[in-house]
């Protein structure tokens, strides 16, 4: 006859972490899915606002940071209080700013978040790895605010966020820090639906032109064949790397 301890023990050891790892990974998709359904709805951007302000520096910065990659100059970075945001850079005429690196810098802004989400997903099933790759989000996130940021609110709310991922990865318990960080993750994958109508519009409120319209003139093929593209890369993205993450377990 088996020990009745012995049989909870085992129950515990085997399938416990497995029903955990399945209902973990359910969860996180239909976060996905809730946030990038309730940013297209008005009052969606209300009830997300912190993580729209998110996707708004995740979308800005990536077009930043890839002006700079590319040899140009990150002027700085506006984020307005309904959520939105402008990135302003500049480039001098070469090889590395020939049509195909403009495009770059126009992809940048949808495509540069859900890789980085990817990164944060697959760091988060090993905790040191995790903890590193929070630290390092808070670090940038305020390291942002000092050096691009010039809009106060801007300058308050990444402030404040940058805190909040620092206070988490240097103070909250083991499962958090996995959960923060993975969490974080799918909503950096999700931040291309911030602004889903955006990818198949045409223009823009600052730059005239929409980011896929820029893909347009440099790379031809219209505007809607890029938010496309775009939108389902993304989707992909996010899937491919929380199979993988789960997977490895």
């Amino acid at each position: 006859m088996r020990e009745p301890n012995k049989d909870w023990q085992s129950l515990l050891v085997t399938q416990a972490p497995a029903e955990m790892e399945r209902m973990g990974f359910i969860w996180l998709i239909a976060a996905a899915l809730t946030t990038a359904f309730l940013w297209q709805i008005p009052v969606g951007n209300y009830i997300l606002y912190p993580f729209t302000i998110l996707a708004t520096w995740f979308h800005e910065m990536s077009h930043g940071l890839m002006a700079l990659l590319l040899g140009g100059d990150f002027r700085q970075l506006l984020i307005f209080p309904n959520g939105s945001g402008v990135a302003f850079y500049s480039y001098s005429r070469g090889f590395l700013f020939s049509g195909f690196g403009r495009a770059l810098i126009a992809a940048a802004g949808p495509m540069g978040p859900p890789i980085a989400g990817a990164v944060l997903i697959l760091a988060s099933r090993n905790l040191t790895t995790a903890v590193w790759c929070l630290r390092i989000l808070g670090a940038f996130l305020l390291l942002s605010a000092v050096i691009w940021v010039r809009s106060l609110f801007g300058l308050i709310a990444i402030s404040l966020l940058g805190l909040l991922v620092l206070g988490i990865a240097l103070k909250a318990p083991r499962y958090l820090v996995g959960f923060t960080t993975q969490f974080l993750g799918v909503q950096a994958c999700v931040s291309t639906y911030h602004q889903l109508n955006y990818l198949f519009s045409y223009s823009a409120p600052f730059s005239g032109l929409s980011d896929t319209a820029q893909i347009q003139q440099e790379l031809f093929l219209p505007y809607w064949f890029w938010g496309t593209l775009m939108a389902l890369a993304s989707m992909l993205i996010l899937v491919q790397s929380l199979r993988i993450a789960y997977s490895s377990q």
